[in-house]
């Protein structure tokens, strides 16, 4: 501790100063107050957008999101710290070759959200021994919190037409972090330009046009619900018909708004190796994944955010991609999916095979509708019959 007493400005600087002795290469510090996108965000919630994402819409979650201090009664700051993991594409064709699947850049390794949290812990537990007494909490990604309006508010960068924080000069890549804090500091300037311009690259790119643009506040709106993201991790049904066409061989996540943001030229590799694509994440074969079972996947996937869709909803998007992909070479471990133990995996199987015009997948799809007991599987055979 510490044996004389630091100023708020002091007290700041080390703060940013161990952050980033940490690894973290963005910190910054704000002042905690009632968010400006309050109501906008009730309203996205009143409208519907965020989906099956209940979490979001309690009562008590709401008024967290628009009052940190109703999540940590007393908190009067934000120290939020940034965490860059792009890494460039091992394999360069790998994304235009739909026989292999796309994973999103921050999944294809570690899951951040335990390296993150060790660490803002770590870092709140130093500022207990070596600056002052605090109480306080460390949120990343799973919290109430509104963490790219606290980024903002401390100076990192704008929340961008793709509702993603970037930072001039470095991109959108970046995970984020906070702990909120009950004693006052001294405070970054906020970022108050908004550097998108007329660019409206990401809301073109979006294949099934989940990206809505301002709304009159000036806040960033996005339909969850149409957001591959959300489709291939966070729904854990049936993805609509209409929308599988347009997710390509996007199998979990999707980084289409950020590759073709202007602002990502800047994006640097990441120096964390938690961060660096895995074997078999840069581009994995289809085919492959498609046969995986349960033993493999929990395998193959621990300490992975993959887990996370569970084994039935990766191969559900799996056979997306396949059928999306419409080659037969994919029937036979098509064929062989077409029998899975998960109606959710069926389903999506009948689909991909009534997409490819290969004898083999109209004669298993008559087979297997003899034996099908599960009605929303009947209809996806059906119409995947129809359609032939």
């Amino acid at each position: 501790m510490t044996t004389h007493v630091l100023s708020p400005e002091e007290i700041s600087e080390r703060i940013r100063t161990r952050a980033r002795e940490m690894g973290f290469g963005a910190v910054g510090i704000a002042p905690v107050g009632p968010s400006a996108h309050g109501e906008a965000y009730a309203r996205w919630i009143g409208e519907g957008m965020h989906g099956e994402m209940a979490y979001l819409a309690r009562e008590d979650a709401v008024a967290k999101r628009r009052d940190p201090a109703v999540l940590v009664p007393g908190t009067r700051s934000a120290v939020v710290v940034g965490l860059e993991y792009f890494n460039a594409d091992a394999d360069p064709s790998a994304p235009a070759d739909p026989s292999r699947g796309i994973v999103a850049r921050y999944a294809r390794n570690l899951d951040y959200h335990d390296l993150m949290k060790e660490r803002l812990i770590a870092l709140q537990d130093w500022i207990n021994a070596e600056l002052l007494p605090v109480r306080g909490r460390a949120y990343v990604d799973t919290g109430a919190v509104l963490e790219r309006e606290l980024a903002s508010r401390a100076g990192l960068g704008w929340q961008a037409r793709n509702t993603m924080l970037i930072q001039p000069g470095r991109g959108s890549y970046w995970f984020l972090g906070v702990i909120l804090l009950d004693v006052e500091l001294a405070y970054d300037a906020p970022f108050e330009q908004d550097r998108c311009g007329t660019c409206s690259a990401c809301v073109r790119a979006c294949p099934t046009g989940a990206l809505l643009g301002r709304d009159e506040t000036g806040a960033p709106r996005m339909d969850a619900r149409r957001c591959i993201s959300y489709l291939t991790i966070e729904l854990r049904g049936p993805i609509p018909r209409d929308l599988r066409p347009r997710m390509g061989n996007r199998v979990y996540g999707c980084d289409i708004c950020q590759e073709v943001c202007p602002w990502n030229r800047f994006a640097t590799p990441s120096a964390e190796e938690a961060f660096l694509a895995r074997e078999g994440l840069d581009g994995p074969s289809l085919i492959e994944w498609m046969t995986m079972t349960q033993e493999e996947f929990s395998a193959r996937f621990k300490g992975s955010p993959i887990k996370r869709a569970k084994r039935r909803g990766l191969l559900r998007n799996v056979a997306v991609a396949l059928g999306n992909w419409g080659s037969p070479e994919a029937v036979p471990a098509l064929v062989v999916a077409l029998s899975d133990e998960e109606p959710l995996v069926r389903g999506h199987v009948a689909w991909a095979l009534g997409r490819i015009p290969d004898e083999r997948s109209v004669v298993a799809l008559r087979a297997r509708l003899l034996v099908e007991e599960d009605a929303w599987v009947v209809a996806e055979i059906n119409s995947s019959l129809d359609e032939d």
